[in-house]
């Protein structure tokens, strides 16, 4: 198995996969501070008009179907990131509203004209990210042209995140390629070492949504899970109050008291309210 992506080896083949609206710098900071050998951030279109919050330098997930922008966005955000992703697995409403991810999995002359330019605009390494398809194996034959690895969601579009994945499928496209191959869809504290033994990293999603500590209990490393080290990054990175509570109702996942938790963070009106709530 191979433990490098181009010319960046990350420190374990644990990620957290992109997840929107989840993986705010906060969050991310912690899934890197609990193991996480590399973060994805969350989709990012190239002519996002604010300044990206990226000090933890993660995996720069871009979101479009159009090559405007990309030149430079990539120029922008060069030095300050570990990879940049190409996004061709999302099946949420936003990109089938605007044809992004895997709603334009079939235009194999605009993903190559998107690719093409990113190979030219950056050293660094480009991952794609793709599911299950008609399209898969074509699209693989445009990643080996231009990419460093290749992420594969089994799972078809219609799917969503729902039933399970065909980790055959995934298999056979592991078979074709040379190129390294990161396993997505249901990896949990349980089968993330197996999925290793046939892959060559795994992404974690789902199951490190307000649990971070996954990372630390599969790479043992040293790590408490509280949330208040994440309202202390949410406040230093200037986060809005909204994802900081939708996080906080994240964060009680595995408690026992949950439901009583989740409905004292819901009358929260501030952060002075949930901090006060936390302590």
């Amino acid at each position: 198995m191979k433990n490098k992506i181009g010319n960046f080896k990350p420190k374990n083949r644990f990620f957290l996969a992109p997840m929107e609206g989840i993986n705010d710098v906060a969050f991310r900071t912690l899934c890197k501070s609990a193991g996480a050998g590399l973060v994805y951030s969350e989709m990012t279109h190239p002519l996002y008009p604010y300044e990206l919050d990226i000090p933890d330098k993660p995996a720069l997930q871009i979101f479009t179907y159009k090559t405007k922008g990309i030149k430079e966005f990539i120029k922008k955000y060069e030095k300050k990131v570990s990879l940049f992703d190409f996004n061709l697995g999302c099946p949420a409403t936003t990109a089938r509203k605007h044809g992004f991810g895997s709603f334009m999995e079939h235009d194999l002359v605009q993903i190559e004209n998107i690719l093409n330019i990113m190979r030219e605009e950056t050293k660094k390494p480009i991952t794609i990210k793709i599911r299950k398809s008609k399209y898969s194996f074509e699209i693989l034959k445009l990643a080996e042209k231009y990419c460093d690895a290749i992420c594969i969601h089994p799972r078809l579009r219609a799917q969503g995140y729902s039933g399970e994945p065909d980790i055959e499928f995934a298999r056979k496209l592991k078979q074709k390629t040379t190129l390294p191959v990161i396993y997505s869809g249901n990896v949990n504290e349980k089968n993330a070492n197996e999925l290793l033994k046939e892959f060559d990293f795994v992404m974690i999603g789902r199951s490190a949504i307000g649990n971070p500590e996954i990372f630390s209990k599969l790479t043992k490393t040293k790590f408490k899970n509280n949330f208040k080290d994440y309202i202390k990054l949410a406040k230093k990175h200037k986060l809005p109050f909204k994802q900081i509570k939708l996080q906080a109702m994240n964060f009680t996942k595995n408690d026992k008291d949950a439901k009583k938790k989740r409905l004292q963070i819901f009358e929260t009106r501030n952060l002075d309210d949930l901090e006060r709530l936390y302590n």
